[in-house]
Order: structure tokens, then C-alpha cells, then sequence
């Protein structure tokens, strides 16, 4: 069978997805039942991080681990990466040795070049365009939720960073309504506009006034105004987008049943209050938790065979 890699929710159709979160949320039954599926007995996931992480991390590890393999952790240091070996050399070394790789990393190019040259699948932890396991693990949560995506609008509200990206292609590929609040200058990639839109049908705006996108939203979701990289711009950012903060009195504007989440990890009082993050619409928790069951039916779905 020709080899797949996950780098992209655009590499997924929605079937796919489907299949994929049905499996989630059985994975998820056993687990808090105590049963454990060895489907990846003997298999082994190389990790590459680039970029520190809590919940990337610990969540394959966790979820290898239950699936009755192994996942090793190789950080720049650790490697012939941080003395600049080609990634060509590693993704065939690595391949030789694993059955699958995931990697974390600034350029999203790297993990075009690493799934290229690897004979194993390739999963895309987080890069500087995507982060595609995190979004497809957020709209499963919706759909634990709300027992159905159908009739869920969703109002992203902050920069239009990697996660805003994989929205754009999630919320496309499920037909979920969606509205991303952000300011002139920090839109989501217009190429990932395009290609999320494209023969979709689907709805996807973009506006600047974070109440006018909040307004009936069943889901307000944000991320950090300054991502990994991009600390030296945190202060000038704060005053840019002050007025895109999720606070009680924007909440107030979407669906009374309206949910909050964020992909963490959060800086309280910033683009989420602590209220907020902490309130009864929060669901911010249950999605963190998540991640590991959609992720191991991502590592079955490409290891197991």
C-alpha cells in the first residue's frame, strides 16, 4: 500500500475525517474503560522538535504508548539536524529505523522535504502554516459537544496564524460556518483561503470587527497573539489586537449555548480572560484532551497497516 502522510487537513477528505473521528471516539470509550488496542505493537514514532511543546508531546507519546509501541523524542541537540545534516539524510535514515515520523518545526517547507524523502508516513506536529492535528482534534470536540457539527457556526477571533490556516481547510472540508476576526494586516494565507474555498462551497469570512463575527457564534475560539518566533513583535501585537481579547462582554454576543475554546497554551488576560478560560462555557480542557484520541486514530490510520 502507498505510503500517506498527514501534513495537511486538505489531505483528508471528508470521509476521511469522519472514519477517523469515529475511531477517535472509540478509542476514547476503551480508554476510560480501562482497555488498551495493541494495534501498534513493535511500531516506532520518531518525534522532531524544533519547537518545545506540552501537548504535542506528551499526547503521542501517551497515545504510542497505550497503542503498544514507542515513540522517541529527538530534539535539535540530540540530532545531526542541529549540526545541519541535509533532511533528506535524516528522513531516510530515520525511515530505515521507525515506522513513522512526526515533526515540530518553524518551517513549513521541512516538513514538505521530510515527507518527500521518507519511505514512512509523515504527520506535521505544528510548522509555521498548519497545525492540522490540533484543528481536527478541536472539531471532533465540537462534535462530542454538540452531538453534530450541523448548524455550529464558528467565530475565530485573533491573528491569522498556522491554526487560523487549519481552520479555514477543517471548517471547509466538515461545511462548518466560519467567520475569523482579525486585524487589517494579520489575515490567514489568501493561497489557504483559496484552496480551503475552493469547490467547497463552504463559508468562510474574514472581518475586522470581533463583535459583528462573535454575534450567534456557537464556537469562539483564539489563540495567542504572538506564536512561537515571534516574541520580539509580543508588545507592539498587545495594542494591535486589545480589541480582539475574549472577554465576558464579547461572549455575551454569541449563541447562549456558545462554547470557548483555545489551542493553548494561554496568556491569561491577553487574548482570553481568566473568567473566561475558567467559566462554564469553557471547553478549553476537554479539547487538550483530545488530542490523544484523535491522534492515535491518526497514528493507527497511517502505522497500522
Amino acid at each position: 500500500m502507498e505510503k500517506r502522510d498527514f501534513i495537511s487537513i486538505a489531505d483528508l477528505s471528508r470521509s476521511d475525517i469522519e472514519m477517523l473521528f469515529d475511531r477517535a471516539e472509540l478509542l476514547k470509550k476503551e480508554v476510560k474503560a480501562g482497555e488498551y488496542r495493541r494495534t501498534l505493537e513493535g511500531r516506532t514514532l520518531a518525534m522532531i522538535f524544533e519547537k518545545p511543546s506540552t501537548r504535542t508531546r506528551v499526547s503521542f507519546e501517551a497515545g504510542m504508548t497505550q497503542l503498544g509501541g514507542h515513540a522517541q523524542y529527538l530534539s535539535p541537540s540530540d540530532t545531526q539536524i542541529g549540526r545541519n545534516e541535509p533532511l533528506k539524510d535524516t528522513a531516510r535514515v530515520l525511515a530505515a529505523y521507525c515506522d513513522g515520523i512526526l515533526i515540530r518545526t518553524y518551517a513549513h517547507n521541512n516538513v514538505i522535504d521530510l515527507a518527500r524523502w521518507s519511505d514512512v508516513p509523515v504527520i506535521n506536529g505544528l510548522s509555521d502554516f498548519l497545525h492540522p492535528c490540533q484543528v481536527l482534534s478541536d472539531i471532533f470536540t465540537i462534535r462530542e459537544h454538540f452531538g453534530s457539527l450541523e448548524g455550529v457556526r464558528v467565530s475565530y477571533v485573533g491573528d491569522g496564524n498556522n491554526v487560523a490556516n487549519s481552520w479555514i481547510l477543517g471548517a471547509s472540508r466538515m461545511g462548518l460556518p466560519l467567520t475569523i476576526a482579525c486585524p487589517e494586516g494579520h489575515d490567514p494565507g489568501a493561497e489557504v483561503l483559496a484552496q480551503g474555498l475552493e469547490g467547497t462551497g463552504a463559508s468562510v469570512t474574514v472581518a475586522r470587527d470581533p463583535r459583528e463575527a462573535v454575534e450567534g457564534a456557537k464556537v469562539v475560539y483564539t489563540d495567542v497573539w504572538a506564536s512561537m518566533g515571534q516574541e520580539h513583535e509580543a508588545s507592539a501585537r498587545q495594542k494591535i489586537f486589545a480589541p480582539y481579547r475574549v472577554n465576558d462582554s464579547l461572549l455575551k454576543l454569541a449563541a447562549p449555548d456558545a462554547v470557548v475554546m483555545h489551542c493553548l497554551p494561554a496568556h491569561r488576560g491577553e487574548e482570553i480572560t481568566d473568567d473566561v478560560a475558567e467559566g462554564p462555557q469553557s471547553i478549553i480542557i476537554t479539547q487538550a484532551a483530545n488530542r490523544l484520541h484523535v491522534q492515535k486514530a491518526i497514528l493507527e490510520w497511517l502505522m497500522a497497516h
